[in-house]
């Protein structure tokens, strides 16, 4: 390995992520860190082993990342590396299920004969939370250790990764990332210079621009309502109008939350105005994410709030006009965080493969292809990323990081589904604004940790 190892992120999750350090605590803790940590040269990944028993093995990797994604592409390429430097294994790659097939199928699934050795999986506690405090995620507190993953992932990007009794910020190692995500507009700017719009800085252009698509025949916004993102553009809304308070409060438990306050029932209620002017379709509804980014890849729509795990993909797959993005107007805070997990399953008999799997995947060189594919790796080799486009997505980060708000479904077991239904109604005028935030309240109070 070289003598030095830049990381692309370390400075930018380290120094930039403060927000994550800062709530790293328990909820019932005042934060414990206050300065950003130090970062020195980046630690490269544990070597993985040259010899293998002489058995044949399998390790199960599930995930639900695109082939054509930065992630996926990255991961293929790790799969290479792990079976050149494991004889007699075979890594069988799954992504088939899908993001809400995994989300909806992980207890069971991990509580079978069929699950997976290593598998991605969403962070928060309604998630990785709740299947650690299930006893179904193996402890790698130990592996972290050994093999110097807290060292590789930094400062309070251990929020996500850390549990006790189900909720983050502290406890034991359930799982571990290797990348970052945030949410962001997708722009065609095709459309936008067509249409003599700009691109916006405050959330009244941002109105003023979609006036404008909507005069002329088109649909602003390409959303998904079946799943995500609908949810995720509710959110948005919402921290237009939120401080950190609020966010502390609604994410860490640290105060009651008012959900009829003036952030909650500005996000409602400008939901229901935006789909009421045509901003957003009311048979978005029937519209998953895949539909979503297909429709936005075409040319259909100027517009795609959504994360930055499309955004090598996009990278791929459009070729017929030119795209860009932006931070959501006039916003301090945005969703995001670091990416989804790679959790073990607890009755895993290949963890020891399981773990020199996510081993390889943190190393420079499989960072370094994420990285020059449209990801957000966190141990990349800085000065071997030299594409404008992948750099475009760097700079986002870093005005992103301040004020990363994790994601509105984190807080409570099922309210992933309790959003999504909810928004639903909205959209589809069978609940206003007011009955919708009623729902979310009694659904969040009754299923948050007591």
């Amino acid at each position: 390995m070289s003598a030095k190892v830049s990381k692309l992120l370390s400075i930018i999750l380290a120094g930039s992520l403060l927000l994550f350090a800062c709530q790293s605590a328990a909820p019932t803790q005042a934060p414990a860190q206050t300065e950003a940590p130090q970062v020195t040269e980046a630690p490269e990944a544990t070597e993985a082993p040259t010899q293998a028993p002489a058995e044949n093995r399998v390790l199960k990797v599930w995930h639900y990342e695109s082939d054509t994604g930065a992630m996926g592409k990255s991961w293929l390429a790790a799969k290479e590396e792990f079976e050149a430097t494991h004889p007699g294994v075979t890594v069988e790659m799954d992504n088939t299920k899908g993001f809400e097939e995994i989300r909806q199928t992980a207890s069971m699934v991990l509580n079978s004969d069929e699950a997976p050795d290593v598998m991605e999986y969403n962070k928060g506690n309604a998630t990785a939370g709740l299947l650690s405090q299930q006893g179904l995620l193996a402890d790698m507190t130990d592996e972290v250790m050994k093999r110097g993953w807290d060292k590789i992932v930094v400062g309070g990007l251990h929020t996500t990764f850390r549990y006790e009794n189900g909720v983050m910020g502290s406890g034991q190692w359930y799982g571990v990332t290797n990348y970052g995500e945030f949410v962001m507009v997708y722009y065609n700017k095709d459309l936008f210079e067509q249409h003599g719009v700009e691109v916006p800085t405050t959330l009244e252009e941002l109105e003023a621009a979609m006036d404008k698509f909507v005069a002329a025949g088109l649909v602003p916004i390409a959303t998904g309502a079946s799943e995500y993102p609908a949810q995720q553009i509710f959110y948005e809304l919402v921290l237009s109008k939120a401080d950190q308070d609020l966010i502390d409060s609604y994410q860490l438990y640290k105060s009651p939350v008012d959900f009829h306050n003036e952030a909650f029932t500005f996000g409602a209620e400008k939901m229901a105005e935006w789909v009421e002017k045509g901003y957003i379709e009311k048979n978005s509804t029937s519209m998953g994410a895949e539909d979503m980014g297909l429709g936005f890849e075409s040319g259909q729509y100027p517009m795609m709030i959504s994360g930055s795990w499309w955004y090598g993909r996009l990278m791929t797959e459009i070729t017929g006009f030119d795209w860009g993005i932006f931070l959501f107007p006039g916003n301090q805070f945005n969703p995001g965080s670091g990416g989804n997990l790679w959790v073990v399953a607890a009755n895993s008999e290949n963890k020891d493969l399981a773990y020199d799997w996510i081993d390889i995947t943190l190393s420079p060189k499989i960072q370094t292809i994420m990285g020059n594919e449209g990801g957000l790796p966190v141990n990349a080799n800085a000065e071997e990323i030299t594409d404008p486009k992948v750099q475009e997505l760097v700079q986002a980060f870093k005005e992103f990081s301040p004020g990363a708000a994790f994601y509105p479904d984190w807080p409570a077991p099922g309210l992933y589904d309790a959003l999504v239904s909810n928004v639903q109604e909205l959209i589809n005028g069978t609940m206003t604004p007011a009955e919708m935030l009623d729902a979310i309240d009694t659904f969040y109070n009754e299923n948050k940790p007591q």
